[in-house]
């Protein structure tokens, strides 16, 4: 296993997304974020298909196509449709701060729907980053946006895909489920323009280079992320997630000018902190239990 690499890779593919959200919130002030959606899912699953055939992973392989790998790509979907949503109201370090939570709902999930065994530490370390979480939307408190709930329902949404990936038959190769996820990005963006009268924007030359950005580093992350898993161990490389704040907060003040909190900054610490507690003490137990 090659770890340095790794986490190098990680690194950059949480830069990567950090550019793709900033691309997508500079995109949403002009264009609808039904159209967004679309236009990611066509461009985006298009270089997946091309990955699958130049791999020669079969696409239309009725594993592929079952209810549990559809279910998936429709947590995808409306994950992607409240986040778009989210990045085009909310300040671009607030989503990020909040999706930062994701890890802590997968490991709730795992515990609630798929019989894992959760000791009270790791519930007290979930308990204190939802704490977290509240201290960034203060809701009932002055300061709260509506809006960001938004992130909260994407974070549900994506932890929910998360754990059926965790079901999906190992033969169903990884361009292929990447490709069900943004057809299914594209079809939800259809069905919010056309149910919510969202008008089509004509394309603009200065939305061409947000356009290849959004999709070029969205394909990159995805890429360089897959690529880090399978020459580095996951417990070495997790942690490094948490980097995708540290940019997003840095393609916030630079490009939009946002200034974090206080209180926003202490939740997004309390997050971070709890889920890495959360994911030392799930290596702690492995090494036990491959010791016993």
């Amino acid at each position: 296993m090659n770890n340095v690499n790794g986490i190098l890779l990680i690194i950059g593919s949480m830069a990567a997304f950090a550019l793709e959200d900033m691309f997508i919130k500079y995109l949403s002030v002009g264009v609808s974020t039904g159209q967004i959606m679309i236009v990611l899912g066509l461009f985006c699953g298009t270089v997946f298909a091309i990955m699958s055939l130049v791999t020669r992973k079969r696409i239309f392989d009725p594993v592929a196509w079952e209810p549990l790998p559809l279910l998936r790509a429709g947590t995808e979907a409306f994950g992607a449709l409240s986040f778009v949503t989210a990045l085009s109201l909310v300040d671009l370090s607030t989503v990020a701060a909040v999706f930062q939570a994701m890890p802590l709902f997968v490991t709730m999930g795992a515990a609630l729907f798929l019989g894992e065994q959760v000791g009270w530490r790791r519930w007290s370390a979930i308990g204190i980053g939802f704490v977290g979480v509240l201290m960034i939307i203060r809701p009932g408190l002055e300061g709260f946006q509506p809006e960001s709930l938004f992130v909260l329902v994407s974070v549900v949404a994506i932890a929910a895909r998360d754990l059926i990936t965790r079901r999906l038959d190992v033969r169903v190769a990884s361009s292929v489920v990447a490709l069900q996820a943004y057809i299914g990005v594209a079809l939800a963006g259809a069905a919010l323009m056309v149910f919510t009268a969202q008008p089509i924007v004509p394309l603009q030359p200065a939305q061409i280079g947000p356009y290849l950005g959004a999709i070029g580093f969205g394909v990159l992350g995805y890429y360089g992320i897959v690529t880090a898993m399978r020459i580095g161990e996951a417990s070495a490389l997790t942690p490094f997630r948490y980097t995708r704040l540290v940019f997003s907060i840095m393609a916030g003040m630079l490009m939009f000018g946002e200034r974090p909190d206080s209180m926003t900054l202490a939740g997004a610490g309390l997050i971070i902190g709890s889920g890495l507690y959360t994911f030392i003490r799930e290596r702690q137990l492995a090494q036990a239990l491959a010791a016993a």
